[in-house]
């Protein structure tokens, strides 16, 4: 706590200090993000990492804990100067392995005898260690030139600045494509030293292995008897990469060096493989569709003996209602867990493995966590499971799962006295009739100490995605607890298009962005506003991507309900946009493709924001990153160069190294305030 409070004494960037009743945004910075790594092969031990910024120096550091699952016990594994990340038990448990400055090291449990084991030029990631008899096998990504570029074609302009490309996905997130490509290697590592030998499993490949820009250490998995790596890939390249999701899972045989594809047929995402303990079996997340981002997650079982393929959700007949985010198998093997999001919340599900034989598969699949959470990473090791989990009150902390019950016990309070210290917000889960009489999700999130007797602005929250769940998230930008605790009531309907209310509900948003979810939107604000604590004169608007497409559509057509709007990212005009756009995939599927087809689709009309600017009264702040390549800068340019010749009152938030999320602490505390001062001036 002294600690803390230090620190922010020592910014002096004119915050409420830590003692404030309520949640501000130096405070909310100040907290450590808890981040689970590894739990040890007897179950008696956890690794996790504490991320802790340093708001002056304008960056942050990853130090790595253990403690035992029989209590709260923190101890720093060792002091370091450089974030450590892809902790792991290895070596039976005797050693931790890790990442740090761009290479491999290990310690002894202790946190003694620290060994850098690689000495890789350019550096490696997402790395990962197996162990088969005595020998120790890292796998690990690195970017490898195998591309072209202007520097190759014209040697002698040593200072020319310029990008040449022939087709598309020439940048993609927040990077331009480069002569780099990641791929898949391998290396050897003792305890006498470094090692500057690796193997590139994918030489000359075109394709990236850790897969742009997400993928990771679980894009690959290693058999418990090192015959066998298998991984997933997307190998296609150019205008076919940028209009397909198509995903394969691959198997490489470390003997012969020959691969083979095992999700043949399969045309949507097939991703994070991984092996049984046992090693006889594989299983991946898989979704059906090609093109289609956010199709129903299943989880395919392979049996490595027979080649017969297991679809769970198809098997247990819970197609229509699940979607499978992650996957990973028990310490036994008898069963499977993955988060599944469900009616505004995520939880940890178990696939029991009664059977599989011949071409049928016996399976059940039930919730092994309850309540209004979110369960993140887990892992397991004998009958221990530990688990990540927070709420729209507390950031991330560790829980020793009981399976058998439900039951949670707390293993970290990184975070307790800052909570302990602050008002927290009520949390209530509403539901709202639709305007085509469904139910609607509803949370709404009150102000500490709030007053039933007075009046509040509210704010309706428009989610991103679309398609993503308004759950227990916890996130340091769009954070309700902070949101509240600046005196708004918080409304963050769970509108058509979203998981966890079943598939149709998820899909029901393709094609139809300026619809019904709109009126979904509308009805939540409605409700809300209706009761005799919101002040119907001061609502406001805000949301980011689809969000902010929201709010530049409910811009014109809100009928004077807000007095306030905040689009960050925000998709203005559908035609510039699919036009500067990266995966083309997603364009596609969610709004039908292209705008010069004859009749145009509704996306370029009807449900166009650009179309609606003669309507828009309600004051507009527009923030856009630089680097945003999903959704390019020109939209926010747009929409704020609209709202000014309109003479509607208006700002523009531009942070030039930025992609579609601020990331930066100082960036971070600046888009609070502004966000703040904005809703403020018109709300309050």
């Amino acid at each position: 706590m002294k600690m803390i409070r230090t620190l922010l004494a020592l910014l002096c960037l004119g915050g409420a200090s830590l003692f404030a009743q309520n949640m501000n945004p130096e405070l909310l910075w100040s907290l450590g993000r808890v981040s689970l790594d590894d739990l040890s092969p007897d179950g008696k031990e956890v690794l996790y990492g504490i991320t802790r910024y340093d708001l002056q120096a304008n960056k942050g550091l990853r130090n790595l804990y253990k403690t035992p699952t029989s209590g709260n016990d923190p101890q720093l594994v060792f002091d370091s100067e450089a974030s450590v990340s892809a902790a792991r038990y290895i070596m039976g448990g005797i050693r931790i392995g890790f990442l740090m400055k761009g290479q491999y090291y290990s310690v002894k449990r202790d946190g003694s005898d620290l060994i850098q084991h690689t000495n890789i030029e350019g550096g490696i990631f997402a790395a990962k260690l197996y162990t088969v008899g005595t020998q120790h096998h890292l796998l690990f990504g690195k970017g490898v030139k195998v591309l072209s570029s202007p520097a190759d074609k014209y040697p002698h302009l040593k200072h020319a600045e310029v990008k040449i490309y022939d087709d598309l996905m020439y940048r993609h997130w927040d990077s331009y494509s480069d002569d780099k490509v990641n791929h898949l290697c391998r290396t050897e590592i003792s305890l006498s030293g470094p090692t500057a030998q690796f193997t590139d499993l994918t030489p000359n490949a075109p394709y990236d292995l850790p897969q742009n820009p997400f993928g990771g250490a679980d894009d690959f998995d290693m058999s418990p008897d090192g015959k066998f790596i298998a991984y997933s890939t997307k190998k296609l390249t150019g205008k076919a990469f940028a209009t397909s999701t198509n995903t394969e899972i691959y198997l490489y045989n470390t003997l012969t060096q020959e691969t083979q594809v095992v999700s043949d047929g399969l045309p949507g995402y097939d991703q994070h493989p991984t092996f049984s303990p046992n090693g006889q079996y594989l299983a991946w997340n898989s979704m059906a569709q090609d093109g289609y981002e956010s199709d129903v997650n299943d989880i395919v079982i392979l049996d490595l003996k027979t080649n017969q393929r297991y679809h769970v959700l198809k098997a247990t007949g819970n197609y229509d209602l699940l979607t499978f985010q992650n996957v990973q198998w028990a310490p036994d093997g008898k069963s499977l867990f993955a988060q599944v999001p469900i009616d505004g919340t995520i939880q940890i599900y178990a696939i029991q493995i009664k059977s599989l034989k011949g071409a049928k598969a016996q399976l059940t699949v039930q919730a092994i966590t309850q309540g209004n959470h979110n369960f993140g990473a887990m892992a397991a090791a004998g009958k221990t499971m530990v688990v990540e989990r927070q709420d729209m009150n507390h950031a991330t902390e560790l829980f020793v799962l009981n399976a058998a019950n439900q039951n949670t016990t707390p293993l970290t309070a990184v975070n307790k006295e800052v909570y302990d210290r602050i008002g927290l917000s009520k949390i209530e889960k509403r539901r709202v009739k639709t305007t085509d009489g469904k139910e609607m999700l509803v949370w709404v999130i009150f102000p500490p100490n709030f007053d039933p007797n007075k009046k509040y602005p509210a704010l309706l929250y428009c989610q991103g995605g679309p398609q993503s769940q308004v759950s227990q998230f916890y996130s340091y930008r769009w954070n309700f607890q902070l949101m509240a605790a600046k005196g708004y009531i918080i409304v963050a309907p769970n509108r058509r298009g979203l998981p966890g209310f079943g598939k149709e509900w998820n899909e029901a948003i393709s094609g139809d962005w300026g619809g019904q979810p709109m009126r979904d939107y509308l009805s939540a604000i409605d409700d809300v506003a209706a009761e005799p604590y919101v002040d119907e004169n001061r609502l406001g608007a805000v949301g980011a991507s689809y969000g902010g497409y929201s709010v530049y559509m409910l811009a014109g057509i809100h009928e004077n309900r807000f007095k306030a709007l905040v689009s960050h990212c925000g998709l203005f005009n559908m035609e510039s946009w699919y036009g500067t756009t990266e995966e083309l995939f997603f364009a596609n599927w969610d709004i039908g493709g292209n705008y010069w087809e004859n009749p145009q689709l509704p996306a370029y009309n009807a449900y166009n924001p650009i179309k609606k600017v003669d309507q828009w009264t309600a004051p507009l702040l527009v923030i856009h990153g630089g680097k945003d390549f999903r959704v390019p800068e020109n939209q926010g340019m747009e929409a704020f160069q609209a709202a000014q010749l309109r003479g509607i009152p208006s700002k523009f938030l531009y942070f030039p190294n930025e992609g579609h999320w601020v990331l930066g602490p100082q960036n971070g505390l600046i888009w609070h305030a502004e966000f703040f001062e904005w809703l403020d001036q018109w709300l309050k």
